[in-house]
């Protein structure tokens, strides 16, 4: 038994199907990972204390505002507690990209963060192609542009 809860407790494997996660989002809309298959994902644990988090942000914004109309969808997942939530929203009003935080989540098939920040890459198939522990440019537009150039989908 321990062997299974431990199994359904690990991260993710890259190559494999995304698992299911389904969170309530700040501005009251859900997101469902299920439901965006044809479009290429991040996922991008964060949080307010977190240095490299806030670092990131910025390069994550502007990636998404340059290729959200080409199919690119991106969910802001904060590890902040219930007392940092003001801030929490404070900086996620400046994000172009939706936001929410781990209370939120109803389906987590992704288990807890092993760190921040982390951010999962999902092609258009579902698929999980890598695993970021720092956001950079470069990053983005080695591994996600091809991503988002592929549009054969089944």
């Amino acid at each position: 038994m321990t062997a299974l809860i431990d199994r359904a407790r690990a991260a993710p494997e890259m190559g494999k199907p995304a698992p299911p996660l389904i969170v309530a989002r700040l501005d009251g809309d859900t997101f469902d990972l299920a439901r965006l298959r044809g479009k290429v994902v991040l996922v991008n644990y964060w949080a307010t204390w977190c240095a490299p988090c806030k670092k990131e942000m910025p390069t994550l914004n502007a990636f998404y505002q340059r290729y959200h109309e080409q199919g690119l969808e991106l969910i802001g997942i904060s590890a902040d507690r219930p007392r940092d939530f003001a801030k929490m929203r404070t900086v996620s009003r400046g994000l172009s990209y939706p936001t929410s935080t781990l209370d939120k989540i109803t389906q987590d098939g992704f288990g807890p963060p092993e760190g921040f920040p982390l951010t999962f890459v999902i092609d258009r198939d579902g698929i999980i192609r890598d695993k970021f522990i720092d956001v950079r440019e470069p990053l983005l537009r080695d591994v996600v542009l091809p991503l988002l150039e592929s549009k054969d989908t089944p």
